[in-house]
């Protein structure tokens, strides 16, 4: 089938008057005496896995004006290509279209396709099943949302979702269920436009809708799903997709249960599709619209009711569900099993919430909200929470408590001494935490075992430290981290010596890892405390410089200035390259000069072999690895000297092996 996109299709009818046993619920929850007909095995990821789902990825090309997805099957699902997601607690809202991550159809798992990154990548999960052969009635709702960015390249070269519904037997397509979403140039049907793109490219979504698949007649066929996405074709924009299936098949019937002491009755049709007739059972008398019909009061046992399902046009097929509402439902209150708080660190108590539940937590006092079935409980002390569970029609009250048990435990971590010292100030760290059933130490995150227990430690070596701390009754808490150097003074150095002409201003220079420096003599300097202070006199000095670190630490380095008669750069007419430790590298000598412009080296036939602006940098004799045979360079210096006129030189230098 080819791209379908923005223009509206013929609408596809696949087969009016179909029963199918799916999501006709009431105002209370989906239970039922109706037995729903079984599934393919994790066809609706229920297990939380992709048992039972092929993954595949690969990549997007447009190849002749025609956009070709080649994937390549993968053993496991990829991360963030393949990401499983979960309904409780729930994964939030999509950042483009505010819409929920999960699937809003009552399931426990949906999974997400793709992801933002671009780069060309396609990704696709696909899932074989075999139609029981006993079934001539059968059929399945798949539910999908979609975000790509719309670049405004060639209709081939778009971001895109396909979805292909195969009769694998008969080598067909099932069309109505079949489509490719690609953005060019104009909205697409159900389709919105974010308000927050995160760049200059628009980004186009469409909140979750559902699509039937109808597979009436087709007992004992394959049937595969398969769903694809792909980001453009130029790896810079994506495309990405959520999908879901739901967790029922068809039978012949299903029965929308509700309460004998309901007042009214709410039944709610399959999510996502564009619109909803609701009929009576003459299929002649329209008795609503909308996703959810309330009947008050409560219509006799045994009435049957239709919906029309009618999809986005162009995306999905007409289709036309029956439901026999019966007075039998019973609700279940689920407060979930007793749990414990550490430090008023949130615990989820209740359960997955069921279509047409009310609930109602008391108290209020410490959860983040006490109308829904599986609040974040924070309680300061321990609390029995009461929740109450009924049908929206205010039947079948049901009741259950949890009890969420609140401990605190002292998580905070002291430093006894410096928590920066030098090996030779003779000073000392100790990290202290209170007392309780056990502790366990870290350093760099790697456990510290010969001091497990104990609530005081001596630190006797540089690393990032923190404690775990767990109580009796089993709450586990993790102290901050806490950074201790203990350092050791590095080896000085004297620097090459420096040149100026007298009473010309000449650029000093320390080591850059000090926190605190000290020149000494100071004579002759500007400021003899910085790193980088400026000499300026006539006289030859030799100045030492204390470099402290951060930990106390001290290093002294020597730096000599000679003054000359005049600025020159010098550069010997010799080299050996031979590493024998003696004229191995060939370097100018600045006399008088601040700053190096470059130090260029060619052969013989105007190739740069070296070149650098460091001072102190130079050629090691190398070409290509090796040490050259005897014979001439060419180089070029440009400086600029202590009274700011720039100095240029050239020579030559004879390689001696």
């Amino acid at each position: 089938m080819g791209p379908i996109h923005y223009s509206v299709f013929q609408q596809l009818h696949c087969l009016l008057l179909q029963r199918l046993v799916l999501l006709l619920a009431l105002a209370c929850c989906w239970q039922t005496s109706v037995h729903a007909q079984e599934c393919p095995p994790n066809i609706d990821f229920e297990t939380g896995g992709f048992n039972g789902w092929r993954c595949w990825v690969g990549h997007v090309a447009s190849v002749s004006g025609v956009n070709v997805i080649t994937l390549n099957e993968v053993s496991y699902a990829q991360d963030d290509r393949h990401t499983m997601l979960t309904s409780f607690p729930g994964n939030g809202r999509d950042p483009f279209g505010d819409f929920p991550m999960n699937c809003p159809n009552g399931s426990g798992h949906s999974i997400k396709l793709g992801n933002t990154s671009g780069g060309n990548e396609a990704e696709g999960v696909s899932y074989d099943f075999v139609v029981p052969k006993d079934r001539d009635v059968y059929s399945l709702i798949y539910h999908y949302a979609v975000v790509f960015q719309d670049p405004n390249h060639q209709e081939s070269e778009q971001p895109r979702m396909e979805v292909e519904i195969t009769n694998v037997t008969d080598n067909q397509i099932i069309q109505c269920s079949s489509f490719t979403f690609y953005p060019y140039g104009s909205p697409l049907p159900g389709f919105q436009l974010s308000a927050n793109p995160g760049s200059n490219t628009p980004v186009w979504f469409k909140d979750w809708s559902a699509v039937t698949i109808n597979l009436n007649g087709m007992a004992g066929k394959q049937i595969r799903l398969f769903f694809k996405t792909a980001d453009c074709t130029f790896r810079r924009h994506f495309g990405y997709a959520y999908v879901d299936v739901n967790s029922e098949c068809s039978g012949e019937f299903t029965g929308a249960a509700y309460c004998p002491d309901d007042t009214a009755v709410t039944v709610e049709a399959p999510y996502g599709y564009a619109e909803y007739k609701w009929l009576d059972a003459s299929l002649n008398n329209v008795i609503g619209r909308g996703a959810k019909l309330r009947l008050s009061p409560p219509p006799p046992p045994g009435t049957r009711i239709a919906v029309e399902l009618i999809p986005y046009d162009g995306y999905g097929c007409y289709d036309t569900l029956f439901a026999k509402l019966v007075d039998t439902l019973t609700v279940n209150a689920h407060a979930g099993p007793d749990s414990r708080s550490c430090n008023q660190a949130p615990v989820q108590i209740g359960g997955p919430p069921k279509p047409g539940i009310v609930y109602k937590w008391s108290p209020a006092k410490g959860l983040s909200d006490p109308n829904i079935s599986n609040p974040l409980a924070t309680p300061a002390i321990t609390t029995t929470y009461i929740l109450k569970a009924s049908s929206s029609g205010g039947g079948c009250v049901s009741f259950d408590t949890v009890v969420v048990k609140a401990e605190i435990v002292d998580d905070s971590l002291r430093v006894l001494g410096k928590t920066a010292w030098c090996i030779t100030d003779h000073d000392s760290s100790v990290l202290l935490v209170q007392p309780n059933y056990h502790i366990q130490w870290y350093r760099n995150n790697i456990p510290v075992l010969s001091e497990s227990d104990k609530n005081i430690y001596p630190v006797k070596e540089s690393g990032t430290y923190y404690a775990t701390i767990s109580s009796l009754q089993g709450c586990s808490v993790t102290t901050r981290k806490q950074d201790i150097l203990i350092d050791q003074p590095r080896k000085g150095q004297h620097y090459p010596d420096k040149f100026t002409v007298a009473n010309m201003s000449l650029d000093l220079s320390a080591r850059d890892f000090g926190k605190h420096y000290r020149w000494a003599p100071a004579t002759e300097l500007d400021n003899d405390t910085m790193m980088k202070p400026h000499f300026k006199g006539a006289q030859e000095a030799l100045y030492t410089v204390a470099i402290i670190a951060a930990s106390g630490c001290v290093t002294t380095d020597t730096q000599a200035v000679k003054i000359i008669n005049h600025i020159e750069v010098y550069v010997p007419n010799a080299f050996t390259p031979n590493k024998d430790g003696q004229n191995d590298i060939l370097r100018p000598l600045l006399r008088g000069l601040k700053q190096l412009n470059y130090f260029k080296v060619f052969d013989r036939w105007g190739k740069v072999l070296f070149q650098t602006n460091r001072e102190y940098e130079g050629w090691d004799g190398l070409i290509g690895g090796h040490i050259p045979s005897t014979g001439t360079v060419v180089w070029v210096v440009e400086a600029i000297g202590a009274d700011d006129k720039v100095y240029k030189k050239t020579g030559t230098t004879i390689i001696i092996r």
